[in-house]
Order: structure tokens, then sequence, then C-alpha cells
């Protein structure tokens, strides 16, 4: 005789739902060890049913500890935005940030053999959610940013599609100005903090495509040079982010804000949904 109470104690365990957790223990025969896993292999054929589509909705979430001195990042995806607005894969979602938090895995491999408060591992997790929602559920990417002598700060823009982490360092207030800051690159998405750590081969892109746009303007050959580095500045100023206009008072850059509040920034990371 199969019971309620391990019924119910199945569903808590694996989120799946109430006649699903009957039959698995009905098939098992009332071992509940092998229920589990019955449905867990359950979960892994869906998963490898869905395993094609596409998964590109979902959340980007952020965590940030308690001393400001770590911050991650983690994309969690589902096909549709009615799943990413489910409770239970936000739940996972925030589950899943919080462990990233505190182990710091070094890639994806390491993270879904992990485990979480209730004794799973992410994998096992994973495969039980994507049994309960029915549709494809994936961990894309995460990252880990942490500081040694200064301060992470993190910025969830509205509708969780887009998130920053800021690494910022010096004597003024770093939460403050991390913040706007991460603001800054929600908004202007730049490439680099500084112009020199923009990728030489874009700036070689920028130059030729500079060139090309002058001779098709007709401009003289021994000019076009001097008209494209007058281009890549224009470039400079709206890709490079101690360059671009500060978006809460455009009559500074955000190099000059940051100079007035005494506040450096050492790195950032942005993540868009699907990105």
């Amino acid at each position: 005789m199969i019971s309620a109470k391990d019924v119910k104690r199945l569903r808590e365990m694996t989120g799946v739902g109430m006649m699903e957790c009957k039959r698995a223990l009905e098939e098992a025969g009332g071992d509940f060890e092998a229920a589990v896993e019955i449905l867990r292999k359950k979960g892994q054929k869906v998963a490898a049913k869905r395993a094609e589509r596409e998964a590109k909705e979902g959340v980007i979430v952020a965590r940030v500890s308690e001393d400001g001195k770590r911050g991650v990042l983690v994309e969690v995806n589902s096909e549709t935005d009615f799943v990413a607005r489910n409770e239970d894969f936000r739940a996972f979602a925030n589950e899943v940030a919080d462990v990233i938090l505190k182990e710091a895995p070094a890639d994806l491999d390491a993270l879904m053999g992990l485990k979480l408060a209730d004794g799973r591992t992410v994998q096992d997790a994973l495969h039980d959610l994507t049994a309960k929602i029915g549709e494809k559920i994936a961990i894309r990417r995460f990252v880990v940013l942490d500081s040694e002598d200064g301060h992470v700060v993190a910025y969830i823009h509205p509708g969780d599609r887009l998130g920053v982490l800021v690494e910022v360092k010096g004597e003024g207030d770093l939460e403050t100005v991390g913040r706007d800051v991460a603001m800054q690159v929600a908004a202007m998405n730049p490439l680099a903090v500084r112009r020199e750590e923009v990728p030489q081969e874009v700036v070689e892109k920028e130059l030729e495509i500079a060139r090309e746009a002058a001779r098709n303007e007709g401009k003289p050959e021994h000019i076009i040079d001097r008209i494209a580095q007058g281009r890549l500045e224009k470039f400079f100023r709206e890709n490079v982010l101690l360059e671009q206009d500060f978006v809460k008072d455009s009559s500074m850059t955000v190099g000059e804000m940051l100079k007035k509040h005494g506040v450096e920034v050492v790195r950032f990371v942005r993540f868009a949904l699907g990105e």
C-alpha cells in the first residue's frame, strides 16, 4: 500500500506532481529511493527529448557576498517566457546562484556536481525540474568575480533579462557609485573599461570601415587615414566605459564622475539573456 505520506515526501523532494509520484512509488513497489531514481530517469528522458529545442528565455540572477568581495551572475534558460516566470523555475535559478556564490565552481561541469541545500546535485535538480515543467531547462553560463582590494556591485535590470557585475575600488562610496556604473553598463553596453582594453582586431576593423566610408564619400586618399582616426575617436567615446557620457548627468563622462567620487572601475561583466 502506497502511503499519502510517502507520496507527499517524494513530491517535496522532486517537485513532480502527486500522481506522477504515486505512479513512481507503485512502479518501485513502495521503495522510496527506487521511486526517486524512476522520476529522475524520466526527467533525463524529458531532457533528452528536449535537448534539440532552443531555450532562449529565462532569467539572469546575481549574488554578492555580504563583504562585497565576491559577486556572481548566472543565466538559466527555459524555452518559453511563461516558464521563465514560473515560481519553481525562479526558485531553482536562485538556488543555483546561491551555490555558485558559496562554492565558486570552475565550470559548468563542476557546477552540475555541487549539492543544493536539499542534498540533490544541481544536475538532479535540473532533471527533476525538467520532468515537472516538461520543457528544456538549461544553465547556460555563469561568472564569478572575486575582488582582493575592492568591492563587487551587482545590478539586475527590471525583468531579470539583463545583469551586470562591476568591481570598483577607492575611497569613495563604492556601493552607490558602483551601482551607477553598473546601470551605465546595462544601458550603454560598453566594450571595455579603457580604450587600451578594446581588442586590437576590433580597432582594426573600425579603422577599415571608416577608411572605406571615407573613400565612398569621395575624400582624397591623403586624408583618409586622418578621417579614419577621427572616427575611431568617436567610436571610443561611444564604446569605452570611461569615455562615455554619464547617463545620469551627460555634462560629464563616466571617467570624470569616477574621479569626482574617488572611485576606480577595475572590470565589469554584462549578461544579456540569450546573447
